[in-house]
């Protein structure tokens, strides 16, 4: 009986250990492991995307005059400083007038002579006919063939003599030659009058040329001369930049030549106004590539109404590309990028795989991925607890744009 007993307590000791076994052992809950991560997920979409070309470049003034003075004289006054912004016809040094003012003085009174030599009215027209000299010529000439003409019939008659005949037939052709004479007095009195309303033009030219003004609405870059200063013609005298609008030189790289033309749109920033962005447009693309630097110049023309912007100025800009067809884009929150490798966890049921790709353009919200998803992929957007490949998610709802997905059931066990 001792040993009947001492057997069976044997057997239900073993039988309580392995019980106790399989329940810290065994079971769903030692199958469970690590808790879902709940994430957010999107769907991989094909929209346009509007590609640019990041590129570098210099604003330069869209036109820069070192004005002159076009004749001689003293200065007398320098309205304007460096800074200055002036617009188109301002003055910028003022010479002294006499000399000028007398010239052109002469002048006119030199035409007012013969106007009144002319009998012109200023504004007529020249008509020789109508000079007093020229209609008395032409009426003694007229007299004179008229006397001729009746002593040539009553020479025919027998009533005059040839000798009275010949005096008034000489009579007749010397006031012809009168008159012809007389007429080409008064043309040669015109040209006079031409020449001497040239004269005064040049002469008022110069008078006016005593006031030196500006080409172009502008700034002053820099004045040469002061008051009391004598200057000759051809005399540099203030230097006069255009800054509305800028001419923005850039350099664009052999590669991207193609896809460069006139009328794309620049958008563009410089260091002086950080977080700032100014637009402009292209206007001119070089025929010939920069052999020395591999490089082609283009030249955009930049708005510059406020006066924020100056020649001189480093740019780095953005050329807008023509559109190409549309691309892959993602929530640029689904993108992960570690050591310069980028990733995306895309969703199979409720674990995710890791894939890397390779983005593009960063446009707003999304980015553009060149190599490594699919249409129609669902990658998740958020992940609180953070992913690795293979791990199980829960997916809680859709991001913006996305319809909201339904929860997924997790795989059995085996």
């Amino acid at each position: 009986m001792n040993r009947r007993h001492l057997a069976a307590a044997s057997v239900w000791v073993v039988s309580a250990l392995t019980a106790a076994c399989g329940t810290t052992t065994g079971g769903p809950q030692a199958d469970a492991g690590p808790a879902p991560v709940a994430i957010t997920t999107a769907t991989v979409r094909r929209q346009p995307v509007v590609h640019t070309l990041r590129v570098t470049g210099t604003l330069m003034a869209d036109e820069e005059a070192e004005v002159a003075a076009e004749t001689n004289g003293r200065v007398i006054a320098t309205p304007v400083e460096r800074g200055s912004k002036v617009a188109e016809g301002s003055p910028l040094v003022v010479l002294a007038p006499l000399e000028a003012q007398a010239q052109a003085t002469e002048a006119d009174a030199n035409v007012a002579q013969l106007e009144a030599r002319l009998a012109l009215a200023p504004g007529e027209p020249f008509d020789p006919e109508k000079i007093p000299e020229v209609a008395s010529a032409r009426a003694s000439r007229d007299l004179a063939e008229a006397d001729f003409n009746r002593i040539r019939s009553l020479l025919d008659q027998k009533v005059v003599s040839q000798a009275e005949y010949d005096q008034r037939r000489t009579q007749a052709e010397a006031a012809r030659n009168q008159y012809a004479a007389m007429r080409n007095t008064m043309q040669q009195q015109y040209r006079l009058l031409e020449a001497s309303r040239a004269r005064a033009s040049l002469a008022h030219k110069s008078l006016a040329d005593t006031v030196v003004r500006s080409p172009f609405a502008g700034v002053v870059v820099e004045r040469k001369i002061s008051v009391g200063d004598f200057v000759t013609r051809g005399t540099k005298v203030v230097t006069v930049v255009k800054v509305a609008p800028l001419r923005l030189e850039l350099t664009v790289p052999e590669q991207s030549v193609a896809a460069i033309a006139a009328g794309e749109s620049v958008r563009l920033q410089v260091d002086a106004y950080p977080g700032r962005s100014f637009q402009g447009q292209v206007r001119f693309v070089s025929p010939s590539v920069r052999a020395d630097q591999r490089s082609l110049m283009v030249e955009a023309v930049v708005p510059n109404r406020d006066g924020l912007l100056r020649p001189g100025m480093f740019v780095a800009a953005e050329i807008s590309l023509p559109s190409s067809e549309p691309s892959l884009v993602v929530p640029s929150e689904a993108v992960e990028t570690v050591g310069g490798i980028s990733r995306v966890f895309v969703v199979h049921g409720d674990r995710v795989d890791e894939h890397m790709v390779t983005l593009g353009q960063v446009v707003g919200p999304t980015t553009e991925i060149v190599r490594g998803l699919n249409a129609g992929d669902m990658v998740a957007v958020s992940s609180p607890g953070g992913l690795s490949d293979g791990a199980r998610v829960r997916v809680a709802g859709g991001t913006a744009g996305s319809p909201p997905q339904a929860p997924v059931s997790p795989r059995g066990n085996k």
